[in-house]
């Protein structure tokens, strides 16, 4: 926050160039979004406050203007969760929303936010959300809506959010049984073995590859 709206959205957009191997000024300013907020003007702006360095036709963050973008990002990307997962919102417009709401989210929403929703490691578009210091607390005070699925009990069914799973191969093998995000799941047992059911199938996981995947709590 402190900063104009003009000035976040070119952070998180060279933020978002980036992740994408991407550094060109003449690409960034050709991106629609970006055309709606600012000009080169903005970005010499930017410079001139220590925020950008541009070289020629490479723009870079500095220290300064890498933690801003941080900032502006995970406050955008958890905009895109909350109207996805808990407004359940068109996808076609949740773009355009997270925009504008994230400019009003304090850092402390923001935390709070995070938290509801289990600390989520991606967007809705799979892009990862930057930590912040809640991730890293041992406690909370807010009840999350996204909870790991060794949590549900026997009988309940949750809808997959997200699954944290570095492990590419594992990652997979879930998704050829059908368990990916937005696919829901019925707890049949814990004990002695996991078991799950996806559609018709019965399934049964290791507890290590449960408490991977997150889900959100679904009415019977």
């Amino acid at each position: 926050m402190g900063q104009d709206r003009a000035t976040d959205e070119v952070l998180e957009f060279i933020w978002s160039e980036r992740e994408a191997g991407r550094s060109s000024v003449t690409a960034l300013l050709e991106i629609e979004e970006v055309k709606e907020e600012a000009d080169r003007s903005t970005l010499d702006a930017m410079s001139a406050e220590g925020l950008i360095t541009v070289m020629g036709d490479v723009v870079t963050l500095t220290n300064t203007g890498e933690t801003l973008a941080r900032e502006a990002i995970r406050r955008h990307r958890l905009a895109e969760r909350l109207l996805t997962e808990v407004l359940a919102m068109d996808p076609e417009t949740v773009e355009k929303n997270a925009c504008s709401f994230e400019h009003t989210l304090t850092p402390e929403v923001a935390e709070s936010i995070c938290t509801l929703l289990g600390h989520p490691p991606t967007c809705p578009h799979g892009l990862p959300i930057p930590k912040g210091n809640c991730c890293i607390a041992t406690k909370s005070e807010i009840t999350p809506l996204v909870n790991p699925l060794d949590q549900l009990k026997v009988g309940e069914s949750g809808r997959i959010i997200f699954i944290v799973s570095k492990q590419h191969t594992r990652l997979d093998k879930l998704s050829t049984l059908g368990i990916v995000p937005g696919s829901t799941v019925h707890v049949h047992q814990k004990r002695p073995a996991f078991v799950l059911q996806i559609e018709e199938t019965t399934l049964a996981l290791d507890a290590d590859i449960v408490k991977e995947i997150y889900v959100k709590r679904v009415a019977q």
